[in-house]
């Protein structure tokens, strides 16, 4: 039946249709052979994923700058914030070298040890941050290029990583009671500066988006969520 429908068709179909029928008789070979399909053929979901990782950047980058400026006593020095931005986010040279090599669950947690291993927590927050961008989406500190391959998994990592990073911001302390990241402190005329909240929760949700779209988002992200920042890779 197949073969007469195609006999039936022009030439010019055939040639024009040819790829995606076979596409589609392969598909239907095998349950291995359709899982395949699906992870390869992702259309539009990989410019929407695309898209959402390029913001991720922008994003974070402002973050850091806005969280340098409520927490000028990590890096007093503006010149050295430029660099250590430029170092985080455009692969300019390293500022402390020793961090390059470091997964992000490892520096999101040097971030808020009660002794971090050099005193700017701004800059092992965001590299921290941008790390895992990099690891969940596989895109090796560049631009994203295809979306076809990311693991859901690791994106639920990310995403329980980045929940924890806006829970403590709210509530890690020092020694002598004070928030270790100031972010969301009111100005002289009590307005309240909610920026830090509005960046974490668009990076979290375009997240959530990209977990629905890899492979299923399970009823208000109800798996579990970890009290420790995990390995992503």
């Amino acid at each position: 039946m197949f073969s007469a429908t195609l006999s039936n068709c022009s030439p010019f179909y055939i040639r024009r249709f040819f790829p995606v029928i076979v596409l589609l008789v392969l598909c239907g070979c095998t349950p291995g052979m359709r899982k395949q399909c699906r992870e390869t053929i992702c259309g539009a979901d990989v410019k929407i994923i695309a898209f959402h990782v390029s913001q991720y950047y922008g994003l974070l980058e402002d973050f850091t700058r806005r969280l340098y400026a409520q927490n000028p006593c990590y890096e007093p020095d503006m010149e050295r914030r430029k660099r250590n931005i430029e170092f985080i986010f455009h692969g300019g040279n390293a500022t402390y070298p020793e961090f390059k090599g470091q997964a992000s669950h490892r520096l999101l947690t040097e971030a808020f040890a009660s002794a971090p291993p050099v005193k700017d927590r701004v800059f092992i927050l965001c590299l921290g941050l941008k790390k895992g961008i990099d690891e969940a989406y596989s895109t090796g500190g560049r631009p994203f290029l295809t979306g076809c391959q990311i693991d859901g998994e690791r994106l639920k990592r990310l995403y329980s990583n980045l929940a924890q990073v806006d829970w403590r911001l709210k509530t890690y302390r020092d020694k002598s009671g004070r928030l270790l990241f100031i972010t969301n402190k009111a100005g002289e005329n009590g307005y309240i500066n909610m920026g830090f909240e509005v960046i974490m929760t668009k990076i979290m949700t375009r997240v959530e988006d990209d977990i629905y779209l890899r492979g299923g988002l399970e009823k208000n992200l109800a798996f579990r969520l970890s009290t420790v920042f995990i390995s992503i890779i």
